[in-house]
């Protein structure tokens, strides 16, 4: 947690200049109690009276927080994110004046689509312009996203890749051994803790993080994400992110 608290200190130092910045001028800090007490997190309700997928989150609480929602991170009193449907759990983070740090878990249920979530397409989007395909085992640049390196997949904006926005494949025809790295096209950094990931048939999910934003994007060193078979095989039909 101490990155987080350094992170709140270099936007302080930024914001100190913005009136829209909210100040803390509190020079000690809130119990747990106060801070639930000036703190909401709710979902929307659908016509039929069940939750809907929307959550909305704020704290009136003179703290700094950032809220996870989702496996992303908001930093702010107030955020607001889309979810899928099934159950999830808010987290949020404050940190009070004096640098105390206070969590608390705010499990929530999506019942049911109110505000469908927007499907932004990478790959695959027109199948006969972007057909699926199979990559070959080893081949580093069959799964390149690189417009100028890659054998299929176009180059990540740095909008996805700072947005740190969750890459979902569609997968098919995986066979039981299909298995890959997640790296980047110089072979100089795995994003899969050194351990190959198994590719199964369906929605695949790739959370892109902040390493992977820095070391791959154009706006960073610039060496693009790259996915390579190393086992079995499959099929690549798509790939997306959703908001």
């Amino acid at each position: 947690m101490k990155k987080i608290f350094l992170l709140f200190v270099a936007i302080c130092g930024l914001a100190a200049c913005d009136p829209t910045h909210e100040k803390i001028d509190n020079a000690g800090h809130i119990s747990i109690d106060e801070l639930k007490a000036k703190t909401t997190v709710t979902v929307d309700k659908a016509a039929s009276g069940q939750n809907g997928n929307v959550v909305t989150c704020s704290t009136s609480a003179p703290v700094n927080a950032v809220w996870n929602i989702g496996g992303k991170n908001f930093i702010g009193n107030y955020a607001w994110k889309k979810m899928k449907l099934g159950s999830h759990t808010v987290v949020m983070t404050a940190i009070c004046a004096d640098g105390t740090e206070l969590t608390i878990d705010y499990p929530i249920e999506c019942q049911e689509i109110t505000d469908p979530l927007t499907k932004y397409w990478i790959y695959g989007e027109d199948p006969e312009k972007e057909p699926a395909f199979s990559p070959g085992a080893w081949d580093a640049a069959a799964m390149r996203f690189s417009s100028t390196e890659g054998a299929h997949f176009p180059t990540i904006s740095d909008d996805v890749y700072f947005g740190l926005k969750t890459l979902i494949f569609e997968i098919t025809d995986a066979t039981p051994d299909c298995a890959g790295r997640v790296m980047n096209g110089w072979w100089s950094a795995r994003y899969d803790d050194d351990k190959d990931v198994q590719f199964t048939n369906g929605l695949w999910e790739l959370p892109i993080t902040e390493k992977m934003a820095k070391d791959c994007a154009k706006g960073g060193d610039g060496k693009d994400l790259d996915l390579m078979v190393t086992s079995g095989s499959c099929t690549i039909k798509s790939v997306y992110y959703e908001e």
